[in-house]
């Protein structure tokens, strides 16, 4: 593959360098901060990893404003201007629909991009991102202002920042990426108004499928917002992965790229746990209760316990997201919350961390999966599945995780887990006894 690059200028004037790769869909990639589309190209692993996200589909990248092949003599550097940028290169290349991919800043350019242009995003993909910028000591006013006065100290002191545990090569790589992309003083502006973003209000205003990509042990910015983010965005999924490591290039770039490729509908990674596939139609149904809500509102008072229960709500509705389950809308504690999966072993998981999740709040929970079909209509579920997976968790204890031998059958071999026979169980409603596992993490 080779990359063609190409001039726009944005509409107050700032000439935007772009490059686009490949043919097909098309994928727009914001990344972070500063960079240069010619340096990027020619490192090895950088090349790679936007190779293998090219495969099959047209990928464009550009270079901000004072970086790059891009104007280096822009001033303005806010976070409007980076909205200017990204629209002025859409429009040069003339995309209708695409889907946009936001890293670490670049996710808040592409996150009020998607807020304000439902009818042209398919869907967006976050990579280390965050609503508002974490207060880093790493990022401190010492370190601004050695990127200011020695270039050369300040780049590699980011580089050590963003690539803490990569070995010195790659550090250095990365450091040259930086002194290439900028000077230090545009540097240093750009790193005080990113300090600035705050792009909460648009989160809620995001209609298209979002997945939400961050390494769990990213120094700058924590697995916290990551989580939150996902949890404030209506139609959005998280997908923790290990390392420390904030570009995506480096580190395990494959699980990056699988699970990008994944969520654009190509094809999965060959290294991804195998389980037995579920049947068109088919969904595994997670209920979840709180235990004896009714004594808790007494104990606790309606107002407490209402809010405690809301905080749980929301809580679990991320960690449900975070293992690519659909959590249902309309279906609030107290009243039970509802969730579909397409995988067995992601449902297990994401109902023993809702369990451990309801025993710290106080709330413990009745817990309870089944697989079968569902009828869907108007965002809901429907079907006698749904009504054994409802009366399985009230056979439960509380915080005990009981599951259909048809969960079992599916996840026997990959959820990491152990059953224990419990017997066959007399569900009300259901004409022929179910016999019940408990689930217990391996």
């Amino acid at each position: 593959m080779e990359q063609q690059i190409r001039f726009c200028t944005t509409s107050d004037g700032v000439r935007i360098a772009y490059a686009t790769v490949g043919d097909g869909n098309p994928l727009v990639a914001v990344s972070a901060f500063f960079g240069h589309l010619e340096v990027e190209w020619n490192d090895p692993d950088t090349r790679a990893f936007w190779e293998a996200l090219a495969a099959g589909r047209l990928l464009v990248r550009y270079d901000k404003r004072g970086t790059g092949l891009s104007d280096r003599n822009a001033k303005d550097f806010s976070i409007e201007a980076r909205v200017r940028d990204l629209e002025s290169m859409i429009d040069a290349v003339g995309l209708a629909r695409f889907d946009l991919l936001g890293i670490s800043e670049g996710g808040a350019t592409s996150i009020i991009y998607a807020a304000r242009h439902p009818d042209r995003v398919n869907r967006l993909i976050l990579y280390g991102a965050y609503p508002r910028l974490f207060k880093s000591p790493k990022l401190a006013d010492p370190v601004l202002s050695l990127v200011r006065s020695q270039w050369g100290m300040g780049s590699a002191a980011l580089a050590y920042a963003f690539v803490q545990s990569g070995d010195p090569d790659k550090v250095a790589a990365f450091t040259e990426l930086q002194r290439a992309a900028a000077t230090g003083d545009t540097v240093a502006e750009i790193l005080e108004e990113v300090a600035k973003i705050d792009v909460t209000s648009f989160l809620e205003k995001v209609q298209a499928p979002t997945l939400v990509v961050h390494r769990k042990g990213d120094p700058l910015h924590p697995f916290d917002l990551a989580r939150e983010m996902a949890a404030c965005i209506p139609d959005a999924r998280l997908e923790p992965l290990e390392g420390d490591i904030y570009p995506p290039w480096l580190g395990d770039s494959k699980a990056v790229v699988d699970a990008v490729r994944v969520f654009l509908g190509g094809e999965r990674s060959a290294s991804a746990a195998a389980e037995p596939s579920l049947p068109s139609g088919t969904a595994v149904i997670l209920f979840a209760d709180i235990v004896d809500s009714t004594a808790l509102t007494e104990r606790l008072g309606d107002t407490a316990f209402r809010a405690k229960a809301r905080d749980l709500d929301a809580t679990l509705r991320a960690i449900i997201r975070e293992q690519s389950g659909t959590p249902i809308e309309g279906k609030l504690l107290g009243d039970g919350v509802l969730a579909v999966f397409t995988s067995a072993r992601q449902a297990i998981q994401a109902a023993l961390a809702c369990g451990r999740s309801g025993d710290d709040a106080g709330l413990p929970l009745h817990l309870g999966l089944h697989a079968g079909d569902v009828i869907e209509e108007d965002g809901n579920v429907f079907g006698g599945a749904v009504n054994i997976a409802a009366r399985i968790a009230g056979e439960s204890a509380a915080g005990e995780l009981l599951v259909s031998g048809t969960v079992r059958d599916l996840a026997r071999t990959s959820a990491g887990v152990t059953f224990e026979d419990v017997g066959e169980r007399a569900l009300k409603g259901v004409s022929d006894a179910v016999r019940v596992w408990r689930v217990a993490q391996a």
